[in-house]
């Protein structure tokens, strides 16, 4: 049985920061940090004191964490950036709200007693010499010290205090990963140790000059050595623990959403009953309108999780390589149940947000094929581009012409030209994307296509068919991907003001091709006329791509793996990245580091000297055996990783790659952790520095080949379409989601014994020879629909009595450990 962490967060805006530069303004952005881990950084938002953000993340952490923090900070172009304040907040307080944290949050000053960070590696021995006693307290190790030094290390040391007694460790030099192997002996008064005692246990870092640093305490009840004379344990270092001052708000705030959500999973076969009714839903023939799980799911899936429920189902029916019934089973139930074809997907059911959600699961290397290239063009050159004449900001267009000042007009016309042109390419690189789009997409789109005529065939609804497919892949995935390319992963930072309103005027005229060109006209921007003649002439190519698009055998993807479907072999994630391969007992020169092109794919990590270069060097991925960061101090670089392999004799050999800001660092360390996740020989620890002068830089042991001396992280990795099928924590999210409405499901199908006693009535004076064909029809439908919901509703109660003995067991088991947790 395995446990799955996720924290997602939405960092949303800020207000009333304070000015820390001399123009009276500030450039914020944010870091955040899990544990003291980097694992984020938001955009620069320029000269604002209230700036908005809108960034959100999801972060796997399979082992959990303690405190995630969020540290504003004002970027300088000279210097080092200047810290504005942060927020801290355990997992136990975001815990506590089932529903997420969603509030604004005052700025805390920071305190360096209070950043800690590390645990320490101790064992404890009640030794007893005739009518003496004693504490023998061995301290062994830490690691992931806080940096205290300039030089990012430091000289840390340990300070125990017992039964009025004191002692010291020696001191480590310029580690943040000490190793001590010291024993330090306490007396006892008595013979055994007196109920309530504990030990207390500093670390500091040594100086030369000035008090030392604290780099965190420790407090150890010691009624665990009542079961047993010896234990040993790592411990997480803790704070002072004093109270954080917000300073009365002084310091501005974050607005933040929060949500964490753990689950047990557990082993398959415990899942397979409900995957089996899913199943079942889509493959067995019914009635148009008979009750099946996947109904009663969306009864009782919020607007909030139907989102969160439709990529759980769309990944389910992917790991079964159903996913194309699952689509039409959901979109027959949608458009069956519409009769005006004007509202047709207009909602956010469950049959919208599959679609929505399988094209971002199949479909982002696509999309990032047909886009990217325009989008980088359009944040490289910057043009300003306005239509609407309210908006016009005469004073910033004077490239556009020679003379002192330009008219309106002429930035119009301008802006036509350079729209056109932008749109133009846009569109060109869509109609001829065919062969690019994922076939299970064509397929998917041409069984969607198919319900819609066979509901609309009249002559007057010929477009809805085409408008069904476009509502989704123009209105759905270009247009919004057009208009936050961040969110799509196609650019790393927000667009500035300017390439922002050309993204958005980009955006609105393909929606408006999207849609055929029917509204237009009808809205309030009569600003966009000038487009108007472009888009229609648009509409032509559009409805001959759709055609083009369905033009495919449905048995070609039918049988295909889910894994063949949309990630066989094709790259995942590329990029220059700067390379260097460990080799030899010194440490090259900076300048070692090469600019390599990298390519990601599900089996292998290629790297050559450009994009263009036929001869790569490649890495089989299942030879990777950890994907981990690299400590400043090793290089005196930052942003760093390290990809450690084993060759056919079991060598370790360790290639070091730089990057160019933490975030794509973060997200090639997640990409590259995906594709090895099922990789069988993967490492429980590592070095985050490098072998140097004989000695490791991290933990100065001497061994080349020495365990690491520190946690390797493999399973941690940040959410995105990319994420690994997991057919049983996909599972679990349903069961959670039918488990919260089960009393409601009970209570319509179950519990209606009105309208069952109506019925008997009914029939009782009717006769039971009398019985019309409609009262049997819908007594037929009335006992289906109940047995449906009996399977159902007995699945989720097989896997809450699972869950429920995996916990007593859990319990059992910590009431046995000899530590607390």
């Amino acid at each position: 049985m395995a446990r799955n962490t996720s924290l997602y967060f939405r960092i949303v805006e800020g207000r009333n920061l304070p000015a820390k530069d001399v123009s009276g303004a500030s450039d914020p952005y944010c870091i955040v940090k899990v544990d003291n881990e980097v694992v984020a950084r938001t955009a620069t938002v320029w000269r604002n004191l209230n700036p908005f953000w809108g960034e959100e993340y999801t972060l796997h952490l399979p082992m959990g964490f303690h405190t995630v923090s969020f540290y504003v900070m004002d970027e300088d172009t000279i210097g080092h950036d200047d810290v504005i304040g942060k927020i801290s907040l355990s997992k136990e307080v975001i815990g506590a709200q089932s529903k997420g944290l969603d509030s604004w949050m005052n700025l805390t000053r920071i305190d360096p007693d209070e950043e800690i960070q590390g645990e320490i590696h101790l064992g404890l021995e009640l030794v007893q010499d005739g009518i003496r006693a004693g504490l023998h307290c061995h301290i062994i190790e830490a690691r992931d010290l806080a940096p205290r030094d300039i030089s990012g290390t430091s000289d840390p040391f340990v300070r125990i205090m017992f039964n009025s007694q004191t002692a010291e460790t020696s001191i480590i030099k310029k580690t943040r990963f000490p190793h001590w192997d010291e024993v330090l002996q306490f007396e006892l008064n008595d013979t055994k140790l007196q109920d309530g005692q504990s030990l207390a246990l500093e670390v500091w870092d040594w100086d030369m000059v000035g008090k030392n640093d604290f780099l965190g305490k420790v407090e150890i009840p010691l009624d665990c050595l009542q079961k047993a004379s010896q234990v040993k344990a790592w411990f997480r270092l803790l704070p002072l623990g004093k109270t954080e001052d917000d300073a009365g708000g002084k310091l501005g705030a974050l607005r933040l959403k929060i949500r964490l959500v753990e689950d047990r999973i557990l082993p398959s076969m415990y899942y397979q009953p409900l995957i089996d009714l899913l199943i079942e839903s889509v493959t067995s023939p019914a009635e148009v309108d008979d009750t099946t799980p996947l109904t009663m799911l969306e009864e009782v899936t919020t607007v909030e999780s139907r989102q969160e429920v439709a990529i759980t189902l769309v990944k389910i029916f992917l790991g079964q390589g159903l996913v194309i019934p699952f689509l039409d089973y959901l979109n027959m139930k949608e458009v069956n149940q519409t009769s005006d074809p004007n509202t047709l997907f207009r909602s956010n059911s469950l049959a919208s947000k599959a679609m929505e959600q399988f094209m971002k699961a199949v479909g982002m290397l696509y999309l990032h094929e047909v886009l990217k290239p325009i989008v980088n063009r359009i944040f490289e050159e910057k043009k300003y581009i306005e239509l609407d004449p309210c908006k016009m900001e005469l004073n910033r267009t004077r490239r556009i012409s020679f003379k002192g000042s330009v008219s309106e007009e002429e930035v119009r016309e301008s802006s036509l030209e350079l729209l056109h042109m932008y749109m133009s390419d846009t569109m060109d690189s869509i109609v001829n994307s065919v062969p690019q789009c994922p076939p299970v997409m064509r397929v998917a789109f041409k069984q969607l296509h198919k319900r819609v005529e066979e509901q609309f065939p009249e002559p007057e609804n010929e477009d809805v068919k085409y408008l069904a497919i476009s509502g989704f892949l123009f209105l759905r995935f270009f247009a919004p991907a057009i208009l936050t390319p961040k969110l799509f992963n196609l650019r790393d930072n927000h667009a500035d003001t300017r390439t922002s309103r050309t993204l958005l005027l980009l955006a609105k005229a393909v929606q408006s091709i999207g849609n055929l060109g029917l509204q237009l006209g009808h809205g309030k921007e009569q600003w966009m006329a000038p487009l108007h003649p472009f888009i229609l002439q648009s509409v032509g190519c559009v409805k001959d791509f759709l055609d083009k698009l369905i033009d495919i055998d449905n048995d070609s993807v039918a049988e295909a793996h889910h894994r063949a479907i949309f990630l066989p072999s094709v790259t995942v994630k590329e990029g220059y990245l700067q390379k260097h391969k460990a080799e030899g007992q010194q440490l090259l020169p900076r300048f070692a580091f090469k600019k390599r092109y990298f390519w990601l794919s599900s089996e292998t990590l290629s790297y050559a000297k450009s994009p263009e270069w036929q001869v790569r060097s490649s890495i089989p991925i299942q030879r990777i055996c950890a994907v981990e960061r690299v400590d400043e101090t090793a290089f005196q670089m930052q942003h760093m990783m390290q990809v450690i392999t084993q060759d056919n004799d079991g060598q370790p050999h360790t290639m070091y790659i730089q990057c160019k800001n933490v975030n794509e660092l973060n997200q090639w360390l997640s990409a590259i952790r995906k594709a090895s996740i099922y990789n069988e020989r993967m490492l429980p620890a590592f070095h985050p520095g490098a072998y140097k002068s004989g000695k490791w830089s991290c933990c100065l042991q001497t061994e080349r080949t020495v365990l690491g001396c520190s946690r390797t992280h493999s399973a941690v990795t940040l959410g995105d379409w990319s994420d690994p099928l997991d057919p049983d924590a996909e599972t679990q999210t349903i069961y959670k989601q039918l488990l919260q409405g089960r009393d409601k499901l009970r209570k319509k199908y179950l519990e209606s014994a009105d309208a069952e006693t109506a019925m008997d009535q009914k029939e009782k004076q009717q006769g039971s020879g009398s019985q019309t064909d409609d009262m049997k029809k819908s007594r037929s439908f009335y006992e289906r629909r109940m047995a449906a919901a009996a399977r159902l509703l007995d699945v989720v109660q097989d896997l809450e009595r699972a869950h429920l003995a995996f916990e007593r067991r859990e319990k059992e088991e910590a009431s046995n450990d000899i530590l607390p947790p």
